[in-house]
């Protein structure tokens, strides 16, 4: 009886640990970092004010399939955000910017990033997100 009992619970917790297969999110040992940017605007978007790295601007990331975002972070003063202790997956990472076809309403909309993380240990660049002022 003792035998079948430790052979059930040996096999339980095998299939349990195979079975557990994580994607997508924290827990694991890489890293997604990047830079926002802001480029501002006149009132009407026809002339350009200037470009500079978007202090306090907050970054969003999702992770894998999800429908809402997982974590959020404010850039520092160089306008840098940084993702860490994440598992091998899918990513999503946004910021919100002023939408330049909409002149009317103060609508924001999001500037999006897709990043794949394939290994442990990694650290993925993601490219400037520009969003406008």
């Amino acid at each position: 009886m003792k035998r079948k009992l430790t052979l059930a619970l040996f096999a339980f917790l095998l299939i349990s640990f195979f079975a557990c297969e994580e994607g997508p999110g924290e827990g694991g040992t890489s890293t997604i970092r990047g830079k926002v940017i802001t480029r501002e605007y006149n009132g009407d978007f026809t002339i350009s004010r200037g470009e500079y790295p978007a202090a306090k601007e907050d970054v969003y990331i999702i992770y894998g399939d999800d429908f809402v975002y997982g974590d959020r972070f404010e850039t520092s003063f160089d306008g840098t955000y940084e993702f860490n202790y994440l598992r091998p997956g899918s990513y999503t990472v946004f910021a919100y910017s002023k939408d330049s076809t909409n002149l009317i309403t103060d609508n924001r909309i999001p500037v999006v990033q897709e990043i794949e993380i394939t290994k442990e240990n990694q650290v993925v660049e993601v490219p400037d997100i520009i969003i406008l002022k």
